[in-house]
């Protein structure tokens, strides 16, 4: 995914109207003498010092919003105060979805996912799946309730192992699992959370199979993967029944789910010492 080329456009003419203010006012490139100068006639490096310092003082940003040199909407101060909530760092390209491409935080206390959007073009026009994962250093920024890179990225030649691209991977995993891939960087006012919604209860079918299975029996007379399957089918509905419930208990379920390891271990066993 990526911006519209309107809102494209409007994030580059807001982010060179920062930059420019942040280099007069560090006395940077003194040559340059407007905006329109800083944006076509600068060269990448020039703009990557603006960049860093811009970044390095971050009080800049609010200074910007409340002098407003630029004579900026009320709703355009708004995007450029938000950048105050940057984020700077170093970060892993895990995945590339059609909705936003899959940034983990390289270091530090951040055990957050982030889903970033494309500016003009979209990220895997820029970064190869094949490539994937990858690390970049980054700067992540708010725009319009999405999150998008501020237009520089610098890629590190590092090699993944097969471990640590499982451990990137389960990262992902668990963080969409449980709801928390950070999609808006935007200060968000205080709401209620949102009601629950209404699930089928599978607990009266769940325990008319367990009373079902209790009729499962094997005895010497069958053939002997029976008793193993038996105690399979019985405990995985043990587990299903708690897991269906309304309010599951963890600790419990992780026991009931080793017991279902247990089982199928054990018919693992029968069928393997089964002579065809």
């Amino acid at each position: 995914m990526k911006l519209s080329k309107e809102d494209a456009d409007l994030f580059f003419r807001l982010m060179w109207e920062l930059q420019f203010f942040v280099k007069e006012q560090l006395g940077m490139l003194p040559e340059v003498r407007d905006t329109a100068s800083y944006k076509e006639g600068c060269s990448f490096e020039e703009k990557a010092q603006v960049r860093d310092a811009l970044y390095d003082n971050p009080q800049f940003i609010r200074k910007f919003t409340q002098e407003n040199p630029s004579g900026l909407s009320a709703e355009e101060l708004a995007i450029v105060s938000g950048w105050q909530r940057f984020l700077r760092g170093s970060f892993f390209i895990e995945r590339l979805l059609k909705k936003y491409a899959v940034f983990i935080p390289m270091e530090g206390g951040d055990n957050q996912v982030y889903g970033v959007v494309g500016l003009y073009q979209e990220l895997d026009e820029i970064v190869h799946p094949s490539q994937l994962p990858t690390a970049v250093q980054a700067v992540l920024l708010p725009f319009k309730g999405k999150i998008i890179y501020d237009g520089m990225f610098r890629g590190y030649n590092v090699y993944f192992g097969g471990n640590y691209t499982a451990d990137l991977k389960e990262r992902y995993l668990v963080a969409k699992q449980n709801n928390r891939i950070v999609e808006s960087l935007d200060a968000k006012p205080a709401r209620k959370p949102a009601k629950p919604k209404v699930l089928h209860d599978w607990q009266p079918q769940i325990r008319s199979l367990q009373e079902q299975a209790k009729d499962l029996k094997a005895g010497n007379a069958y053939p002997a993967l029976y008793a193993p399957t038996f105690a399979l089918v019985k405990a995985s509905l043990d587990f299903a029944e708690g897991a269906t419930d309304a309010k599951p208990d963890l600790d419990a379920l992780y026991k009931l789910l080793n017991k279902v390891d247990r089982e199928m271990r054990k018919a693992f066993k029968v069928l393997y010492r089964e002579e065809s």
